[in-house]
């Protein structure tokens, strides 16, 4: 059983490589200004091919200005992407920019790429952010606050970044939670599972630089619903 786990994650593997490099990139770059309906679609795709299948509980409001999530690894962005056929706009690290055909899912949509060996990585971020938040009013920041992905069940301190960037522009904050991704392919073991990715929806609201304990506020909420889905459903984060 576990050898049938191993041979699935290779095939989920090679195809998201497929997909990405072969299907996304190229069309991308003929179309660059459909990047949301064809990272949507593709992705989507990709769900399905590995086995996958997607349920969301609560609504994603599409008026916030940034996402808060917890990661696990690649299938997080994937199903996200999957689930909702609107223009998010990713932070990610900049060697993640740096490799090679992938790093074209994160250039070509303008992303925001985070330069963490920098001491100006953060002025930058913010000032991207601020940029998004002026001109691109279809667009939302989709941040891990985590900085790396995890596969323990409990969430790591959160990076000062996002925190910062929501305080100092007074963004309206959605948290998520994701669970069960890392059973339809899990990076840290090399196994994959026919499976369903739950993602959860938390209450938005409006940051206020006068409540100091938000942040941490947030992640406990985070928290309390990656226990309670492991509790009750046993669907581990």
């Amino acid at each position: 059983m576990k050898t049938f786990a191993k041979i699935r994650f290779y095939y989920g593997a090679s195809i998201i490589s497929f997909v990405a490099a072969g299907i996304m990139v190229p069309l991308l770059m003929i179309m660059p200004k459909k990047s949301s309906e064809i990272l949507h679609y593709f992705n989507k795709l990709i769900i399905f091919l590995i086995g996958g299948r997607i349920k969301e509980h609560g609504k994603l409001d599409k008026n916030v200005d940034m996402i808060i999530s917890n990661h696990q690894g690649i299938i997080d962005i994937i199903a996200l992407e999957a689930s909702q056929n609107i223009n998010f706009q990713w932070v990610a690290k900049k060697q993640l920019f740096d490799t090679p055909w992938f790093g074209f899912l994160l250039k070509i949509p303008k992303m925001i790429k985070v330069d963490r060996q920098n001491k100006t990585g953060l002025i930058k971020l913010l000032a991207d952010a601020k940029e998004t938040i002026q001109n691109h009013k279809d667009r939302i920041i989709t941040i891990f606050p985590e900085g790396t992905r995890t596969d323990k069940q409990s969430l790591l301190s959160f990076k000062a970044g996002a925190r910062i960037v929501a305080e100092k522009l007074e963004l309206t904050v959605q948290p998520i939670v994701i669970t069960n991704s890392k059973r339809l392919l899990n990076e840290h073991n090399r196994t994959a599972h026919s499976t369903t990715v739950h993602i959860t929806y938390l209450e938005p609201f409006k940051v206020s630089k006068e409540n100091k304990g938000w942040y941490e506020e947030v992640r406990q909420k985070m928290q309390k619903v990656i226990d309670e889905e492991e509790k009750t459903h046993k669907r581990e984060r």
